[in-house]
């Protein structure tokens, strides 16, 4: 009787400890997703400020339409990629293809506005003093829930990685997430 006291506690202890495990990698999952929709909302006024200054380049820079058609493309692979990432941290070969396309519009918009710089007429142009203001602020704040992201992803995947709550991991599909 005393055994099947102590096997019933120790089954008890177990399924206990299991759900306790479940629960802290859900809320641990739940907030990294959290994260990753932070930071795919920082991106959407880069995206329309990339539209902004794709417009005031045109005008101004026709020479260069080679450098516009690479913001355009890469603001628009960015987008396409940033919705079907998000929603999926987990994935990482989606997030890493997500990662290399903001990567790229970072690039191309730091050439327009190297070239939109060299301009006279624009360096007085308030609307490209608001729009240069605009893109630093934006930057800001992705860097900001880039990071905040990145250090969600790396407590979930220790908490994953580490024995015993790799067990329940395992058993209940939690997977690795990538950082961006």
């Amino acid at each position: 009787m005393n055994s099947m006291i102590v096997v019933v506690g120790l089954a008890l202890l177990i399924v206990f400890w299991s759900v306790g495990a479940y629960s802290r990698l859900a809320g641990m999952r739940s907030r990294m997703k959290n994260a990753v929709a932070q930071f795919g909302a920082q991106l959407k006024p880069r995206y329309e400020l990339a539209s902004h200054l794709v417009e005031i380049a045109k005008s101004y820079v026709k020479q260069e339409g080679e450098t516009i058609e690479a913001v355009v493309a890469a603001r628009n692979q960015a987008m396409a990629l940033s919705a079907g990432a998000a929603s999926m941290p987990t994935d990482i070969s989606a997030m890493q293809q997500w990662a290399a396309a903001e990567s790229a519009l970072t690039t191309f918009l730091d050439k327009l506005f190297a070239l939109l710089e060299d301009c006279p007429e624009l360096n007085l142009d308030q609307t490209m003093i608001q729009l240069n203001e605009e893109r630093v602020g934006a930057e800001n704040k992705i860097d900001f829930a880039r990071q905040v992201y990145n250090d969600s992803v790396t407590q979930y995947n220790a908490a994953i990685e580490q024995f015993p709550s790799s067990l329940v991991a395992g058993m209940t599909g939690f997977k690795k997430a990538a950082q961006l």
